[in-house]
């Protein structure tokens, strides 16, 4: 373990970490991590074949601990005292048998989250209730609350934290075609703003207002246009630059098959404008008859 630990330190001080995996060292009892380890907030001790936590360091900022698959049956007791800010904490895959062994976690004031999955003390009567009743603090027990609701994963909170609400991922406000991006917001816009001007003028004067509409469409579709003449102006750029670079090799003159599609596919606004003109046209046209 002690090895591991050094390796782990990359030359960094030991008072300036606070990350620390050792996951697998084998040992069967804490040595070579010492109190020095002054800032340190995460520390996995994965499958190391630990059986007592004799000699467990005092880490004062110490969150969260990874004990998972080792040999602990007792000395809980050298955690609450060395570890007093303890969040998160996972004794899953151990040898506790009882609540008894579990008592000293109670002295946790921050405890949260206790992982306890495959030990003994998981079978006993009402074995959910004691512990949550046993430590005050808890919230999460073997990844449910006390009301049996499932604790959100890692992933989940990083989303909230950048502000990925779960609620807002089935909305798409925007889509892209060949690199030019639409935004549904702005076509929401135009057809609020289409609909403001009907309900303004009556039906009869529909065609008159024609060019009105499609020229507030033209507005729309200009911005597409100007993303589109962006695109193949960065291609022919790319184009040019092959040319040159490609000057002494003649057979290799032109542009390359990715460019020419790239400004092919730049014409698909104008596409999408001519097929939206013509549909609207025809709804005015339709609308007019049926007066």
């Amino acid at each position: 373990m002690e090895k591991r630990i050094e390796l782990e330190k990359r030359g960094r001080p030991s008072n300036q970490i606070t990350d620390l995996n050792l996951d697998n060292c084998r040992s069967t009892n804490i040595v070579g991590l010492t109190d020095e380890f002054t800032a340190l907030e995460t520390l996995s001790l994965i499958n190391v074949g630990l059986t007592t936590l004799k000699g467990f360091p005092k880490l004062p900022k110490l969150k969260k601990l990874e004990l998972s698959d080792n040999r602990i049956s007792s000395g809980l007791s050298n955690l609450t005292t060395s570890a007093p800010e303890l969040t998160h904490l996972n004794l899953s895959g151990n040898k506790i048998k009882d609540l008894e062994e579990l008592k000293p976690l109670e002295n946790f004031k921050h405890l949260d989250s206790l992982d306890l999955f495959n030990n003994e003390a998981t079978s006993m009567d009402s074995y959910r209730e004691k512990i949550f009743a046993l430590i005050p603090s808890l919230k999460f027990l073997d990844g449910y609350d006390a009301e049996e609701r499932e604790a959100q994963s890692d992933g989940e909170d990083d989303d909230e934290l950048n502000g990925n609400d779960s609620e807002d991922d089935g909305e798409n406000c925007a889509f892209s075609i060949n690199g030019i991006e639409i935004d549904l917001k702005e076509l929401e816009i135009y057809e609020k703003r289409l609909a403001e001007k009907r309900q303004k003028h009556p039906i009869t004067q529909s065609v008159a207002n024609a060019d009105t509409e499609l020229d507030d469409l033209d507005d729309y579709l200009d911005k597409l246009n100007t993303a589109a003449a962006a695109t193949a102006s960065s291609s022919l750029q790319d184009a040019t630059d092959t040319v040159s670079n490609n000057e002494q090799q003649p057979h290799h003159v032109g542009l390359e098959c990715s460019d020419a599609e790239t400004i092919q596919q730049a014409s698909l606004p104008l596409l999408l404008y001519g097929v939206m003109s013509i549909i609207f046209v025809l709804s005015t046209v339709s609308r007019q008859n049926n007066i």
